[in-house]
């Protein structure tokens, strides 16, 4: 993808891309079943993709109960729940979807940000960078242990300890 598809997709979808990201998708853009397809995907499509990790952990707070302790006491309203969740929520990196239910967080200019597989409330470091991820996703060859939780990653990093 050109510099100018890229600034294109991060203006239409309210996200940075990491500088790794858009490395790959400088070089190479993945297409098939999971990978997102950021030059001629239908819109609705990439939008549920770049909103399902806050769909999910809204999804956790109204029917699971989850309630992080840093977000303080918990309203005893569920809407008003909901909108103190998505306050939180807006403070956090944005995911930006990479392949199936792995995400990126978003960052404008930083490298090596870990790939998170994210369902709700549910989050599992599957590489410790991108280059890691795709070799244990495709790949063969040396993987190091993964960490439990990746809390270079504000919020969505400390999900794996909750």
């Amino acid at each position: 993808m050109s510099e100018r598809e890229l600034a294109a997709v991060e203006e239409a979808y309210g996200f940075r891309f990491s500088a790794d990201h858009r490395l790959l998708l400088g070089a190479v853009l993945p297409l098939g079943p999971g990978w997102p397809d950021w030059r001629d995907g239908r819109p609705a499509n990439l939008r549920l993709q770049v909103g399902l990790p806050v769909q999910g952990v809204l999804f956790d707070v109204e029917n699971s109960g989850f309630w992080p302790t840093a977000w303080g006491p918990k309203p005893t309203q569920a809407k008003h729940a909901l909108k103190s969740a998505r306050w939180h929520l807006a403070k956090a990196p944005r995911l930006v979807p990479f392949h199936v239910n792995h995400y990126v967080p978003e960052s404008a200019d930083a490298w090596d940000h870990p790939v998170l597989s994210v369902h709700r409330t549910d989050v599992a470091v599957r590489g410790s960078d991108l280059a890691d991820y795709l070799r244990r996703e495709f790949g063969t060859g040396p993987q190091l242990p993964l960490p439990a939780q990746s809390s270079t990653v504000p919020f969505w990093g400390d999900l794996p300890e909750a």
